[in-house]
């Protein structure tokens, strides 16, 4: 247990027995439901085998890893385990989040089902206003389900990867200096943005990298008509399809979605005319619309949500 740790955090998870708790579901079940203060959970260094659930009630949580290499939360569950019907990819995260003002540090969060099993979900988050920061979400098909609409979700300084759609769902996320590295020939996003959202995900900042033998991926396809996709100022591998987009064999949604980029480099960022003629290149002011303040706060934030309003303002 790191030093210090029991004196600076409400609860300490540790599976060797010394902490306030071996298991990281017993001790958000042993949080205060709604409370009036931000609960924090140190997790010490550890590999601790089981699906968690940040509930709903379980609003305000802190959860910091001891280190991000060594923290790790794992399961191998995946769309084929159990027959929950079609909706079974929704059954088979890792960890979920539920609960709003949730933020986690430090930790990795993996699903080792393998790439051979359809979907398996590491994490899983349709609360509002959540922060991840230094965090790895490990994974093949579906490893991270951004999701919840009217969610927001800021990613800080992350890793992401997986092979198809590993980056999926209705929230609004904006991913800052992460890499998001692909394990196959697929598809980094699958987003479905609700209508009446004005962004979905976006990628500020960020490195696509792959496997060595990944060759064409492409940033992303439509699961909803909808689909707002944007990455900025991020290095793109050479592993990045030329066209950039795919409409999901449905070019009657090449109407409806929004596919953008800005100042991108690297290989993969090749001039505009190469990418399908259905997405777009911003312009310097059109990008300003995407910044972090603007994707992620509303008025309110600073009234109640001061925590929230600190990460995502500095």
């Amino acid at each position: 247990m790191a030093p210090g740790a029991r004196e600076e955090y409400d609860y300490v998870v540790d599976a060797d027995g010394s902490g306030d708790y071996e298991s990281l579901q017993a001790a958000i079940d042993g949080a205060k439901s709604f409370p009036r203060d931000r609960v924090s959970i140190f997790v010490a260094d550890g590999v601790y085998d089981e699906k968690v659930t940040v509930h709903a009630w379980n609003t305000e949580v802190d959860l910091v890893g001891e280190s991000v290499e060594n923290t790790i939360v794992t399961y191998d569950d995946h769309f084929d385990r159990v027959d929950r019907g079609r909706n079974s990819t929704f059954f088979t995260y890792t960890m979920k989040v539920c609960g709003n003002d949730f933020t986690a540090r430090n930790l990795t969060v993996r699903n080792t089902a393998g790439p051979d099993v359809g979907q398996a979900v590491a994490l899983h988050v349709e609360a509002d206003r959540t922060a991840f920061e230094n965090c790895r979400f490990l994974g093949d098909q579906d490893t991270v389900y951004a999701a919840g609409e009217g969610s927001r979700q800021y990613f800080d300084d992350c890793y992401v990867e997986g092979t198809t759609d590993f980056v999926f769902g209705g929230a609004t996320a904006v991913f800052e200096d992460c890499d998001i590295h692909s394990k196959a020939d697929s598809y980094v996003t699958a987003a479905s943005t609700p209508p009446r959202e004005p962004f979905g995900y976006v990628f500020d900042d960020c490195t696509l990298t792959a496997d060595p033998d990944v060759s064409e991926v492409y940033l992303g396809r439509p699961w909803r008509d909808h689909a707002h996709v944007a990455f900025l100022r991020s290095e793109l591998g050479e592993h990045v399809h030329p066209a950039g987009w795919h409409n999901w064999s449905r070019p009657d949604v090449e109407e409806t979605v929004t596919y953008a980029e800005y100042d991108n480099g690297g290989p993969g960022a090749v001039d505009a005319d190469e990418r399908v003629s259905w997405s777009e290149e911003l312009t310097r002011s059109e990008a300003e619309r995407y910044a972090r303040e603007n994707v992620l706060l509303r008025e309110d934030d600073r009234e109640y949500a001061q925590n929230w309003y600190r990460i995502v303002a500095q």
